[in-house]
């Protein structure tokens, strides 16, 4: 499963014991489109060891700054 994480729920997503993987995107990116499959893919292939999560960098800007996001997409 994929979560979308906004600035106010990023914190939260943080605290798992599990390991996070954050896609950074935009709706109107091509490569995020064409990644975002993948993204979820691995979302559901590894949900029991990894948590997930998309970060619209259009509508969270205060953790596309924290993160220093000038490229999309990102993965970290």
């Amino acid at each position: 499963m994929t979560l979308q994480i906004t600035d106010a729920t990023l914190d939260e997503v943080l605290q798992t014991d599990k390991l996070v993987l954050i896609d950074f995107w935009a709706e109107w990116c091509g490569p995020c489109k064409m990644i975002g499959p993948i993204i979820d893919e691995i979302g559901k292939e590894y949900q029991d060891k990894v948590v997930v999560g998309k970060v619209d960098v259009d509508n969270n800007d205060e953790t596309t700054a924290k993160y220093r996001i000038r490229n999309i997409p990102t993965v970290l």
